[in-house]
Parts: C-alpha cells; sequence; structure tokens
C-alpha cells in the first residue's frame, strides 16, 4: 500500500463543509502551481522560519511532488492566496517487527497561522487526513512532533523514543571494541547515495523505523540549498572485513577559539551491526582536536555509554520522538510479531471511531496475531484509550505503566501478559524527522 498514489484521493468532504461554515476554503496544493510557493511560506512561517529562495523552492518541490499538500485559506485576508492553515501527507512504511513492515500514513507540515487559532482549522485538517487514511485502508498513522501537547486529543501518541546525545571526549576514553574493518572518507557528492543505502538496511531491523527519501539523504550530505553548514560535511565510511559496506558517519565540525575544543556534530550515524557502530562511535570520539560530540535522534539508552570507560561522560536526552494512531485494530496488531501466546479481550475507547469497540487479541505459540471483533457482551480483560494501544503497538512502552497512569485498566496478571508477550525483538527507534 506504500505504493499508493495518494494525490488521486478526493478531499475529506466532513473537512471541507466545517471549514466552509467559518468562511474559510480547504484546497489541494499543485507542488507544481502558483499556489506552491504561498504554501512553503505558509510552512516557513508556523515553524518560525525565513522565506525560501527560488532554489531553495526548488529543492523542496522534487520531494512535494509526491505528496498530497492541502491547505486552508482564508480569502478575505490582506494576503488570501497564503494559507491559514497546512498540511502535507503520504503513503509510507513502518518497521513494526525486524524485517516486517505495515502501510503508514505520514504527516508532517503541520502549521495553523498564529491569526487563526481556534477556528477547527487543526481539527479539520488532521480529522480529514485520518478519514481520508482510514477510507483508503490505512492501519496506522503517524507523525513526529515539534510539541507534545497538540495531537493527543486525535488519538495519536508516542510509540518510540530517541535520545540526544553529548560526549564530553576527554572523559570518555574508548573501552569498546576494535572493529576488524576499515573506515575511508566518502565523496561528498556520493554521500547521499551511501547514506540511503545504509539507511535502508538498517530501518527494516527496528521497530519505529521509516524509510528516508532523496532531499532528506541530500539534506544530510549538505546538498541542500541553504545550508550553511554545507561545504563543512564530512562523512566515513565503515567497510567489513569482508568488503561490505555496513556503516556510515555524516558530520560537521564546529570550530572553537580553543583549538583542541571544537564540537563534532553529527548528522547520521547509521550502523547495520554492533561492529559498524563501535568503528564509527570511536571515530567520532577520538578525532583529534574534538572536545565534544553532539547527535541527534539516537537509541533510548545509547550502547555508546557501554563503550567507553567514563559512561557519565555521554548525556542522553530522552525524548519522545515517534508518535503513532491506530485507525484499524485488527490490521495494525496483525503487523507484527509477539514474543509469546497470549488470548485477551481488549476494550478499546476511541473518540473519533475509528477503532472503538471490543477486539480479541489470539496470538499463537508461533508470535502471530489474530484479531477479530468480540462481542461487547463478553467480559474484558482491558480497557484502554487508543492513543494508550497506539503507544503500546511496537513494544516500547509497557502497559502496567499507563495503567498508573489511568489510561489502561486491568488485572495485574493481565497486564503483566500483555507486558511480556509485546516485548519487542529489538527496542522502537525513528531516526530521522518527517
Amino acid at each position: 500500500m506504500a505504493s499508493l498514489d495518494t494525490l488521486t484521493l478526493p478531499l475529506d468532504p466532513t473537512s471541507a463543509a466545517e471549514l466552509a461554515a467559518s468562511g474559510l476554503e480547504y484546497e489541494r496544493v499543485d507542488a507544481d502551481g502558483e499556489g506552491f510557493r504561498p504554501f512553503q511560506r505558509a510552512v516557513a512561517r508556523g515553524f518560525l522560519g525565513g522565506e525560501s529562495t527560488e532554489d531553495e523552492a526548488e529543492n523542496a518541490r522534487t520531494t512535494l511532488r509526491t505528496r498530497r499538500l492541502t491547505a486552508v485559506y482564508d480569502r478575505q485576508g490582506v494576503e488570501p492566496a497564503v494559507p491559514v492553515g497546512t498540511i502535507d501527507s503520504w503513503a509510507s512504511e513502518l518497521t513494526t517487527s525486524p524485517g516486517r513492515v505495515a502501510p503508514l500514513w505520514s504527516i508532517s507540515a503541520v502549521t495553523v497561522a498564529a491569526t487563526h487559532r481556534r477556528r477547527g482549522i487543526a481539527r479539520a485538517m488532521i480529522g480529514g487526513e485520518l478519514r481520508t487514511a482510514a477510507a483508503a485502508g490505512f492501519a496506522i498513522a503517524g507523525l513526529t512532533v515539534t510539541e507534545a501537547t497538540i495531537y493527543g486529543r486525535w488519538g495519536f501518541s508516542p510509540a518510540a523514543w530517541a535520545s540526544d546525545v553529548q560526549i564530553d571526549t576527554g572523559r570518555a576514553r574508548w573501552t569498546g571494541p576494535a572493529a576488524p574493518g576499515r573506515l575511508d572518507f566518502v565523496p561528498r557528492e556520493a554521500v547521499a547515495e551511501r547514506v540511503a543505502s545504509v539507511h535502508e538496511r538498517v530501518r527494516i531491523q527496528r521497530p519505529g523505523s521509516v524509510p528516508g527519501w532523496d532531499g532528506r539523504w541530500r539534506g544530510v550530505a549538505g546538498l541542500a540549498p541553504g545550508d550553511k553548514s554545507g561545504e563543512k560535511v564530512r562523512a566515513v565510511a565503515y567497510r567489513s572485513a569482508d568488503g561490505d559496506e555496513t556503516g556510515i558517519l555524516v558530520y560537521t565540525i564546529d570550530e572553537r577559539d580553543d583549538f583542541s575544543a571544537h564540537e563534532l556534530e553529527v548528522r547520521a550515524l547509521f550502523a547495520v551491526d554492533a561492529e559498524a557502530s563501535a568503528a564509527l562511535w570511536r571515530f567520532a570520539i577520538e578525532h583529534d582536536l574534538v572536545a565534544r560530540v553532539k547527535a541527534w535522534l539516537q537509541p533510548a539508552v545509547p550502547p555508546v555509554q557501554w563503550m567507553v570507560a567514563d559512561r557519565r561522560a555521554v548525556t542522553a536526552t530522552l525524548t519522545d520522538h515517534h508518535w503513532l494512531r491506530i485507525l484499524d485494530v485488527p490490521g495494525a496488531l496483525s503487523s507484527r510479531r509477539y514474543a509469546g501466546a497470549l488470548e485477551v479481550v481488549l476494550r478499546v475507547a476511541d473518540p473519533l471511531g475509528f477503532a472503538e469497540g471490543s477486539w480479541r487479541l489470539r496470538v499463537g505459540a508461533d508470535g502471530e496475531a489474530v484479531v477479530t471483533r468480540a462481542d461487547d457482551r463478553e467480559a474484558t480483560d482491558v480497557e484502554l484509550t487508543v492513543g494508550a494501544l497506539s503507544s503500546l503497538l511496537l513494544g516500547g512502552v509497557r502497559s502496567t505503566e499507563l495503567a498508573h497512569a489511568g489510561l489502561v485498566h486491568g488485572g495485574a496478571e493481565v497486564l503483566a501478559s500483555l507486558d511480556r508477550v509485546f516485548t519487542p525483538e529489538v527496542t522502537p527507534l525513528l531516526d530521522i524527522w518527517y
């Protein structure tokens, strides 16, 4: 389903009617049409960015041609061509278990003009996306968020966490393994392709991951117009002893007045296995004249903490990163493998109705699940919100923890069994923004 052309799907009529009642227009935007630059302008304003140049606009257009761009207009305003609300979406994939993916309705560029808050614009846009995704057969929607207080009202909830990492190289001292392969610098013009190749191998094995795209990798490589640090981008690739390229590190060095105290900023560090990961982290930590290494979107508990003499030299700041929303309970819960057998009846509360109801989850000894609608008169083992179920989906959250927050209700033994069976093979992580 990730190959579905979402551009062919019609606008949601419910959202169109809601917005029209407020004197607003709900329209699709053609990336090659006159509305694209005003759309871009509205997105930049929403995320506090500057006006884009023509080159930057053309670079963005390349990616956004394949996406469903939707805007809300107030034609009575001073700038009637500039949207007061924006959103874009596309069909992608979510890794749910190593080697297994599910279709994902990806959402991005959600903005509402500060002049038009509390007029139902966000409600209409996001509701429209969810209704369109559900009608198209998507079981899961997802997004990354700049603010954690917005999306819960639509049933989104964190399902994968990531850490921002800083390493004091003077304290760290490498004690990890010595990798038997080799490191080589990568020509700048080849970085995007090489990053894409390694990431594709990584993301298919990591629950919570999604595919990257050419525009994302060109940005990582410093090839996007307007990137003031682009000329500083360097990259090294790791090849195993048998010649397989299994890792890549893309970075810049931010110079300081003290020539021995520069900062190495990681733009991407993707490794197929532990060997490549160790080699790349060692390169970064032991780089000449670098006092601090900074990296974003690393595992919640970064493995590099176990590879240095002083693990407190590694500071990891945890953040919720990948928010998911289940639209179809059978489709979502059957999309992954589980750690053991289980049979349980779940009662899901969903104010928007998509996942509402009682569901029987049967997991066999092979870890495969079958989900069917249960009779509402049957005894319920677990009651939970759709947001809680969305957080539990990948196994990165425990039902017993959510029970403390009142988001899950069930007996202690049932919840313990749920946690055991939902334990993931690999800790979920999303290592890019989208």
